[in-house]
């Protein structure tokens, strides 16, 4: 079974700030809770995404125990969107669009996630007990270090 996930958060900030720290993959430890470990293995180039790009990378989604993620960057609109397809991991399928888009007091910033979870109904299982969960809160803690990269001026 296919799932869908998607999250705003406006940012304060411009949109070319916003699009060169988002995606610099580099930036990714930036925004990912500590207890998921996540350690970039792949060589990365200094100029930025491009559609091919392939990113491989340790995370600890469960028990602390590493597992190797490579995902590769399907399309890039500079300023405005790029997409990420894991190639190996966790998930049966995994598509993550990136969207950005100026707005009057900043920039809002979409995720949007469609994923199938590996196992069947067993993967369906796991998504009503904790998939969904770990997703959210994953998203939380980014949303928290975003507003933190990016403070709002009083």
């Amino acid at each position: 079974m296919q799932y869908q996930f998607k999250r705003s958060q406006l940012v304060n900030t411009d949109l070319k700030t916003l699009w060169d720290f988002a995606s610099s993959p580099k930036n990714l430890s930036k925004i990912t809770p500590d207890y998921m470990n996540f350690k970039i293995k792949s060589s990365l180039p200094d100029k930025g995404m491009y559609p091919g790009m392939m990113i491989v990378y340790t995370v600890c989604p469960l028990f602390k125990l590493p597992m190797t993620w490579i995902t590769e960057i399907t399309s890039v609109e500079n300023g405005s969107y790029f997409v990420d397809e894991q190639r190996v991991g966790p998930y049966k399928m995994w598509h993550h669009e990136h969207h950005f888009e100026q707005k009057e007091n900043g920039v809002l910033m979409t995720d949007i996630v469609t994923y199938i979870p590996p196992m069947g109904v067993l993967g369906a299982l796991a998504n009503v007990l904790f998939i969904k969960k770990q997703l959210s809160t994953i998203f939380e803690y980014r949303f928290k270090a975003m507003d933190k990269l990016f403070p709002k001026i009083a």
